[in-house]
């Protein structure tokens, strides 16, 4: 039997969806879903700040990373003493090819199709569903404003979503600031639940100072959790457009 240690939040919720329980033996503090493990499971630290003694005193044969969610100094130690998978995500085809390549190692390939069959079709209906895109942002961090930009999987989720990112030309994650935002021609500011925690009265702060835009919370974990989270993820989306 395989030990696995998943340092990715994502990536642990697929492990468990393509059927393994006993095989995954460590997780970080950031893997909430299921449930069950998140309570039963050794936990290894955050996704930035693994505790190296930990995963290696579990004896993994594999540990499954990400590029963008761990570090790369952190991953090289890793390797070491076990096999690391690393993936590196940025849109709805990575994350086809990140769940096969994980059937593949964790012996779940018939599991890992089935999966992406389905994640593929119910996109291919949500992309026409999309008749209009709204131009917006994408809050993930305050003090200082963060918001994502393109090259990034957000960035795609929101076009899924029927949003147009207007920081799509800007790279990965930049800053922004409220006189910024307040010179663009901006419908939505979408405020996520993660990284950073927004809630109500941060809507309340900006409105008064963005009062062209329509401010909203999101569910960060439908943006931006690349597994089968996006078949949930798609309903989502659907229920969005028809709300916003």
């Amino acid at each position: 039997m395989q030990r696995i240690v998943s340092l990715v939040p994502s990536q642990t919720e697929l492990l468990h969806a393509l059927g393994l329980n006993d095989e995954v033996v460590g997780i970080t503090k950031f893997c909430v879903h299921p449930e069950e493990w998140f309570r039963s499971k050794t936990r290894i630290g955050g996704t930035k700040n693994i505790h190296l003694d930990k995963i290696k005193s579990l004896h993994p044969d594999l540990i499954i990373a990400n590029k963008e969610e761990n570090l790369k100094d952190q991953v090289e130690a890793l390797q070491e003493f076990a096999k690391v998978y690393v993936s590196d995500v940025n849109n709805l085809n990575d994350a086809i090819e990140m769940i096969l390549d994980i059937g593949e190692l964790i012996n779940k390939k018939e599991q890992a199709i089935a999966l992406t069959s389905l994640i593929n079709e119910k996109f291919s209906l949500l992309k026409n569903n999309v008749t209009q895109k709204r131009s917006s942002a994408y809050f993930i961090w305050k003090d200082p404003y963060m918001v994502a930009g393109g090259g990034t999987f957000i960035n795609e989720m929101m076009q899924y979503a029927g949003f147009e990112n207007i920081f799509k030309e800007r790279s990965r994650y930049p800053e922004t600031k409220i006189e910024e935002l307040q010179q663009l021609d901006c419908e939505y500011i979408l405020l996520s639940s993660e990284p950073y925690p927004f809630q109500q009265k941060h809507i309340d702060e900006l409105q008064s100072l963005l009062p062209s835009s329509k401010i909203i919370l999101v569910d960060g974990e439908m943006f931006s959790w690349y597994g089968n989270r996006m078949l949930l993820s798609a309903e989502y989306f659907n229920k969005l457009m028809l709300t916003v």
